[in-house]
């Protein structure tokens, strides 16, 4: 299958067109996808990231990246959800520990079972602070957390929630704890610029003793990086910023049918996605890793710019319609700021702050 069908293949008609009558819905932290997640489980998209072993039917890289960004398109906040639910199945079908994988992937494949990540204080979030947000203690064969886990999507709605802490010795261990288990406090949803409806919250840990059952990644310097296909998702985000970059292309396109002005804008807005689009499969390895650290930083310093550009365009061609609260213009204004924030790596930020700026890039990787 070529990177140019996969979208096609992995996404139909019929589930992307629903997807997007059901988006304007999401409007609150008091919404949830989940009548979307069943049509995502009922179209087989739950098994993209699990084995065939464990009753999923895996997509090869360039395929979810494909099939992520065409459900962007259609609702980013359910996408977004989905990438954290399926990172979460990623790590654990990368886990040594069999037994669990035995336990939660064939649930996970059919539905039965949510989790979801947080492993933001593990990469970007909150690495600029001295103590970690999560603290790990070996209580024998036992593993004990106590901290916050600062964003976590979803988990209200999540039995299990793939997370990690900090040794005092620098290493970190990842782990599945289930939402049930003592000492995990769920906190409200934050209200957000844009996709509340994700649910996405803070998680405290108090004293949460783990036996090695839960252990997705033993005690490792940087757990984030161990084991095979570790990209930090970057890939995976900057597919979303060109799913929410193609529908407000999609608008545009259908404001310049009747305003012709309009015509060289799409145009030329069209072909830079397609070019991003082409350069992001092109990167997507079965590996998970690209054939240079700073290609995933430049795709997705070029994916940030050009969603933003695309959704502001966007916004202009719709006029004063655009900016009513409802219209698809302005929610996908708000949306496409998300990507400012969310696992954004530092040269990134830099970068978007520099075009910002009106100041030439540096040279480097996120140039």
């Amino acid at each position: 299958m070529t990177p140019a069908h996969t979208a096609a293949a992995l996404v139909s008609a019929n589930l992307a067109s629903r997807l997007t009558e059901l988006a304007a819905g999401l409007t609150t932290a008091e919404c949830w996808p989940g009548q979307q997640f069943d049509l995502l489980r009922d179209c087989g998209v739950l098994g993209w990231t699990i084995p065939e072993e464990f009753g999923g039917h895996p997509a090869s890289p360039a395929e979810l990246l494909s099939g992520y960004c065409a459900l962007a398109r259609a609702c980013l906040t359910t996408t977004f959800v989905l990438t954290q639910r399926n990172g979460a199945c990623q790590r654990i079908a990368q886990s040594p520990n069999v037994a669990l994988k035995h336990e939660l992937l064939p649930k996970l494949a059919h539905g039965e079972l949510f989790a979801t990540v947080g492993i933001s204080h593990l990469t970007t979030s909150r690495q600029h602070q001295g103590a970690p947000a999560v603290q790990a203690t070996m209580v024998g064969e036992s593993v004990e957390l106590t901290g916050e886990v600062p964003w976590v999507t979803g988990a209200a709605h999540a039995q299990l929630i793939v997370t990690g802490g900090a040794f005092a010795d620098g290493r970190q261990i990842l782990v599945a704890i289930p939402t049930d288990a003592p000492g995990v406090a769920i906190s409200a949803p934050a209200c957000l610029l844009a996709l509340s409806a994700s649910q996405t919250s803070p998680v405290l840990l108090e004293r949460v003793r783990l036996d090695p059952r839960w252990i997705v990644q033993t005690p490792a310097q940087n757990v984030m990086q161990q084991g095979p296909n570790v990209s930090t998702g970057s890939l995976s985000t900057s597919a979303l910023a060109l799913g929410l970059a193609w529908a407000a292309l999609d608008a545009i396109e259908g404001e310049a049918q009747r305003r012709p002005p309009l015509i060289p804008i799409a145009q030329s807005l069209r072909h830079e996605l397609k070019q991003l689009e082409h350069d992001l499969l092109a990167q997507a390895t079965p590996d998970g890793c690209g054939p240079a650290a700073g290609a995933n930083e430049s795709l997705r310093t070029r994916a940030n710019s050009l969603v933003l550009r695309s959704t502001q365009a966007l916004m202009a061609a719709s006029k004063g319609a655009g900016f009513v609260s409802g219209h698809f213009a302005e929610r996908a204004a708000r949306e496409a700021l998300f990507f400012l924030v969310w696992s954004c790596p530092q040269p990134v930020v830099s970068a978007n702050l520099r075009e910002f700026a009106g100041l030439p890039q540096r040279d480097g990787p996120a140039a």
